[in-house]
């Protein structure tokens, strides 16, 4: 179903494409950086960064305002940023790793890694509960179509194995495989299913097989005392006074963001940068092959990036792969209608976003940090965004 565009769309995008600067034969992509000043200027974000890449270079890399109002400290391209959900293609191709390795399989019941995910029972709209008609499978987790809801207002230091035990006995909302529903917690207890697989810690396992191949040098769970000097400060518009405010970031439960304590949540709970996650996109672009790494077989990345959903309705003009978006009807959303069908990524809770063209081969990445824009996917700043870079491709 196509959603209804708003009715100030057109004329938002339109004012705010008019006034760029003209491209130049030099920078193509000129008019994406006075485009993203103008949100800096009127006050809707403190700054952004933007990059435009294909699978073998970056095309376009820019950034423009704060990391941290009450400082003035401008924003750099190499800042850090709160990824949120974007956390979740990472945590599923270490997963999918695991499965090129032979030691799991997508279609394993989950209680094979977590046992106390075994004889789960559901309850749907506060009823009766009723034994689930079947286990929980991996699949079903990547794809969110587990049942599984959300861990809510967890103890902040529990290791990733107790927090999956409490995640494992919560009701499932609907018998698997039977809906779709967005869960975080499901993506963290795929982490946990990488350390019993993979025999050694969720964060090592990425530092070892995917962060250190790919040159990932600024991707972790915990900042250091040093790199929190880059972190970008996270906002959230006051409806009164219409100004910035500070505010912390929910999912990190009142822990600093150094804190080592707090579990490696494959779920949303990363840190990186512009120019790390576009390594990512650009080894899934080649195939699952970068720089000379092999990280997963072509195979497997078609499997991720391909609809595991069926019929299942999720997000307007998206279906799921294995822990990644896919954009099934560009026309659905605002923010996609410059990509082709089967386009893949994943967005972030507070602004963040990560986009592959398939059919165009291009790399779109947008890091921002505001709570409460509605659907950040579809936020004023990715559309004009992704409009403005994609009106400079050749």
């Amino acid at each position: 179903m196509t959603a209804r565009r708003p009715p100030w769309f057109p004329t938002l995008v339109i004012a705010f494409l008019l006034p760029a600067a003209v491209a130049s034969a030099q920078d193509p992509f000129a008019a994406v950086t006075p485009q993203m000043q103008a949100f800096v200027d009127r006050g809707e974000i403190s700054g952004i960064v933007t990059l435009v890449a294909t699978k073998d270079r970056v095309l376009h890399l820019s950034a423009v305002g704060s990391s941290d109002l009450a400082s003035g400290r401008r924003m750099q391209t190499d800042d850090f940023f709160w990824i949120a959900s974007m956390s979740k293609p990472i945590t599923a191709l270490a997963v999918a790793m695991l499965s090129d390795d032979g030691k799991l399989k997508f279609d394993d019941p989950v209680e094979k890694y977590i046992p106390e995910c075994a004889n789960r029972s559901v309850v749907e709209n506060g009823g009766v509960p009723v034994k689930a008609a079947r286990p929980i499978t991996l699949r079903d987790l990547f794809t969110h179509t587990s049942g599984l809801g959300e861990l809510n207002n967890r103890e902040p230091h529990l290791t990733l194995a107790q927090t999956a035990v409490l995640a494992a006995r919560l009701p499932l909302r609907f018998q698997p495989g039977s809906r779709w529903a967005y869960s975080t917690t499901g993506l963290d207890m795929l982490g946990r299913v990488v350390e019993v697989a993979g025999g050694m810690p969720f964060d090592a396992f990425l530092q070892q097989r995917l962060f250190d191949p790919l040159g990932m040098r600024h991707t972790t769970f915990w900042l250091t005392p040093e790199q929190a000097k880059r972190l970008a400060k996270s906002y959230v518009l006051n409806p009164e006074s219409k100004k910035l405010e500070e505010t912390p970031i929910g999912y990190m439960y009142n822990t600093a963001v150094t804190d080592r304590g707090r579990p490696p949540l494959g779920g949303a709970g990363l840190f990186s940068t512009a120019g790390d996650i576009a390594k990512v996109y650009q080894m899934m672009l080649n195939h699952g092959e970068l720089n000379g790494h092999r990280i997963i077989r072509p195979e497997t990345v078609a499997e991720m990036t391909r609809k595991q959903t069926g019929t299942l309705t999720a997000r307007a003009g998206m279906s799921w792969g294995l822990g990644f978006c896919v954009v099934e009807d560009p026309k659905a959303m605002e923010a996609n209608v410059m990509l082709t069908p089967n386009s893949f990524g994943h967005g972030g809770a507070y602004g963040t976003n990560s986009w592959a063209d398939i059919g165009k081969g291009v790399i779109y990445i947008l890091m921002l940090q505001r709570n409460r824009m509605g659907n950040p996917d579809n936020s004023p700043m990715h559309q004009v965004f992704q409009t403005t870079a994609a009106a400079a491709l050749p």
